[in-house]
């Protein structure tokens, strides 16, 4: 298992009160990721959020700019609108009035190359472009481009209506869908998508799981013929997209339930499979593995205020302590995806020991990852300055560690 992450050997906890009083000998005469665990929060965030803007430049000329501006790959995932949703990401920290305005550029190309796109969701298809979109031109006070964005969305839900074997996972499913809906709700305004436009995909999803889950779980789904229990494709990231839904209390009650029973499937090391009946334990990743199912856990202890999931988050998050330094760098299976579970467990509980190990794991990126990346000893992503994969979720990651109370994992999170 060794040889997929680093070893962390980083205290486990250092008080803020230990780094305001200035950095010790200890930590002086050590190495440079040492002494940015002594620096004060909030001048390790400034150093943070300087090394997110040059990355945020690099993204955009590798992506946008070397591209002579055309789109290949319009989806947030491994594409032009990763871009673009870094690029909004960096006006809501800065103001800086010329990144929406790319932002906004970006959209439109990536609003032209998925015309005609059959996948629909919001991480890897046309509902996350036109979400994207609507916000960027609330936020440029664009009202005609923000009513084309909507209408686009409207078409793409009756375009689901059309497709019959549509499966139910995030990526490429209704949850993916409906997680566009919560957003455009969220940062739109409440009834943009109306309550029953998601209730109709609601009731396809528990419909569907509660076919497929007869017996230890009242809901499963499969993708590809497997039943996956991570956040990607499996039950973790369903269930998490139903918790922003308005259920009826039996519904509530079988989310309730197939929480607790991806909670028996841990192995004795605390980490999820990632799939029934899989004997793995290697993956510590938010797509496979117990990253993914922290942040569900979290938002489940957060929604039904359940002691049980707030407990079960912590032992997942005390796995992406000890195995979660990565050999890669990015949100979907890296080391800045890890990070937010962290983020995610202090803003439930308001403990300082994840918002330091949240603090940790980004100085871990900021100290090393080019360099190992560089060095060969670290994994860049196939798509190395893509929002899922490469240096994009590390730049947003950064990025979100100057508010760490608005922190959320991208396309993920509300």
């Amino acid at each position: 298992m060794g040889d997929r992450f680093f070893p962390n050997e980083m205290p486990d906890f250092i008080p803020e009160t230990a780094a305001t009083a200035g950095i010790p000998a200890v930590a002086a005469a050590g190495d440079s990721l040492s002494r940015l665990l002594y620096l004060p929060y909030k001048a390790l965030c400034e150093t943070l959020k300087n090394s997110a803007l040059d990355l945020k430049d690099q993204v955009v000329r590798e992506t946008w700019t070397k591209t002579g501006k055309r789109v290949q790959d319009y989806s947030l995932y491994t594409g032009a609108l990763g871009a673009a949703f870094l690029l909004l990401k960096s006006y809501q920290v800065t103001s800086n009035k010329a990144d929406l305005a790319l932002a906004s550029e970006i959209i439109k190309a990536c609003d032209a190359a998925s015309l005609g796109s059959k996948n629909v969701t919001f991480i890897c298809g046309r509902s996350g472009v036109c979400a994207v979109g609507a916000l960027a031109a609330k936020l440029s006070s664009d009202e005609h481009l923000l009513e084309h964005y909507l209408t686009e969305f409207k078409q793409v839900c009756e375009q689901i209506r059309l497709i019959n074997d549509l499966p139910n996972e995030l990526l490429y499913g209704r949850s993916g869908f409906l997680w566009s809906c919560s957003f455009l709700n969220k940062h739109i305004g409440e009834g943009t998508v109306s309550s029953s436009t998601m209730r109709e995909f609601v009731t396809e999803i528990i419909t569907a799981g509660r076919k497929l889950g007869k017996g230890r779980c009242p809901l499963m789904y499969e993708w590809h013929g497997k039943k996956y229990l991570g956040a990607a494709h499996g039950l973790a990231g369903i269930l998490h997209v139903l918790m922003d839904m308005e259920l009826t209390p039996d519904e509530q009650e079988d989310v309730k339930a197939s929480l607790r029973y991806v909670i028996r499937t841990r192995f004795p090391s605390g980490n999820y499979p990632s799939s029934e009946d899989s004997e793995s334990d290697r993956l510590v990743h938010w797509c496979h593995g117990a990253p993914g199912v922290a942040l569900t856990l979290a938002k489940a202890a957060q929604v039904f205020r359940d002691a049980e999931f707030q407990r079960a988050a912590a032992d997942a998050a005390e796995v992406v302590w000890n195995r979660g330094l990565l050999k890669r760098v990015g949100i979907c299976h890296g080391i800045s995806g890890n990070t937010y579970v962290f983020l995610a467990l202090h803003r439930l509980t308001g403990k300082a020991e994840y918002l330091y190990r949240a603090k940790a794991f980004a100085s871990f990126l900021h100290d090393r990852a080019r360099r190992l990346i560089g060095e060969g000893f670290m994994h860049g992503g196939d798509r190395p300055f893509s929002l899922f994969e490469g240096l994009g979720g590390m730049a947003h990651l950064l990025l979100d560690m100057n508010e760490p109370a608005e922190a959320r994992f991208p396309a993920y999170e509300l």
